[in-house]
């Protein structure tokens, strides 16, 4: 009978092609068969996915209590109860609280389940209502789970408290530090974006929404005149933050880049990454920014401050705290041997995080799991 492994996420463009594909690969590198449950988000029909032998399209939706999931928990627990899988990785918190359920049965006759938690939904901060409803799913579901991986310090604190067979933290989901080593023309660079070589560029890479606090990034610029931001991503509140950038008078120094493939070179020719954000849980954009030898002005919240020192890697401040920002970004503007200081630094830093060292973190994991020596 062949060796068979199960992934499950919410999404597939969102989520499975951005952080498991090297996972996946690792497995069928070890001989197993790897099958995946996800949505298709990709807004295109999909025949086949990288290091995936099949592919179950099923309609995952974000909210737990949509009536979706509970079609969806009908689909996936008969593929579960077929499949005869020797083990299970769940990802996201509904792809994590569906898959859990359904591997109930799959558990007793011998499947491992695995749940990585990308950032608990409850977190230092959060509102009282992510406590009232995901603590205590999070912490009930535990007890269904074999392996829980979280990804940064505060989760994993709760993580030990809670009643999987086994809880580890790993630094992330791992960056591909090759893509950071090519040399870049700034100003060629800043000449296709039309802004001049001699001023400066902030950068921010992320979803526009309501978590990024991007509204808090727009002000700061208010604050701070000859100096361009970069928005590079696509979300819902584009269109707000555009009209916001307007009656801020700093539309003609904000950039709206969108969905860009070209993210290196960009935080290459940069001077400052910037993330005002309101809730992560260790964010890849910071982690690569750190790889193309940024400073990095970001939220102290969960995960962010994982990965930068006050002081040392960036700087740390309130998430809503514009003045305090722009006085980050001016300080470290207006120092080019502070910034060289932290760019080395973080380059060094970033290392562990590296998608060479979190391959290794979870092969030993999975073998462990799995009963096998070696990594």
């Amino acid at each position: 009978m062949s060796k068979k492994v199960l992934f499950i996420a919410t999404v597939l463009r969102g989520h499975v092609l951005v952080f498991h594909l090297p996972y996946m690969k690792w497995f069928q590198e070890q001989g197993y068969e790897v099958h995946l449950c996800t949505r298709n988000d990709t807004g295109a029909v999909v025949e086949s996915v990288p290091y995936c032998d099949r592919y179950f399209d099923l309609p995952f939706e974000r909210s737990p209590i949509s009536p979706n999931n509970r079609v969806v928990y009908k689909q996936l627990k008969a593929i579960i109860d077929e499949g005869n899988y020797d083990l299970i990785h769940c990802n996201t918190p509904v792809g994590g609280m569906l898959g859990r359920l359904c591997a109930r049965d799959a558990r007793k006759r011998g499947t491992k389940v695995v749940y990585t938690a990308h950032g608990f939904h409850f977190f230092s901060g959060a509102p009282i209502k992510n406590w009232l409803l995901f603590y205590p799913a999070e912490r009930f579901l535990s007890r269904y789970t074999d392996l829980l991986i979280t990804i940064n310090r505060e989760d994993d604190k709760h993580a030990q408290r809670f009643h999987a067979r086994k809880s580890a933290m790993v630094n992330g989901v791992g960056v591909d530090l090759s893509r950071f080593e090519a040399e870049v023309d700034r100003d060629e660079v800043k000449a296709k974006l039309g802004i001049p070589s001699d001023e400066f560029i902030v950068i921010n890479v992320g979803e526009h929404i309501s978590r990024k606090n991007h509204e808090t990034a727009l002000r700061v610029m208010q604050e701070l005149p000859a100096v361009h931001l970069l928005f590079c991503g696509v979300g819902e509140k584009e269109d707000e933050l555009k009209k916001l950038a307007i009656d801020l008078g700093i539309e003609e120094r904000t950039h709206f880049l969108g969905f860009r493939r070209d993210v290196p070179e960009l935080l290459k020719a940069s001077d400052v990454f910037f993330f005002p954000s309101l809730q992560e849980g260790l964010p890849v954009s910071q982690m690569e920014a750190m790889a193309a030898g940024l400073p990095c002005v970001v939220s102290n919240v969960r995960g962010n401050a994982d990965l930068i020192q006050q002081g040392v890697g960036g700087m740390l401040r309130s998430a809503r705290d514009a003045s305090g920002f722009a006085e980050d970004i001016a300080l470290l503007l207006g120092n080019p041997a502070m910034r060289e200081e932290m760019s080395k630094y973080n380059q060094n830093e970033i290392q562990k995080y590296s998608l060479d060292e979190v391959r290794k973190q979870l092969a030993a994991l999975y073998l462990e799991l799995l009963g096998k020596e070696g990594a």
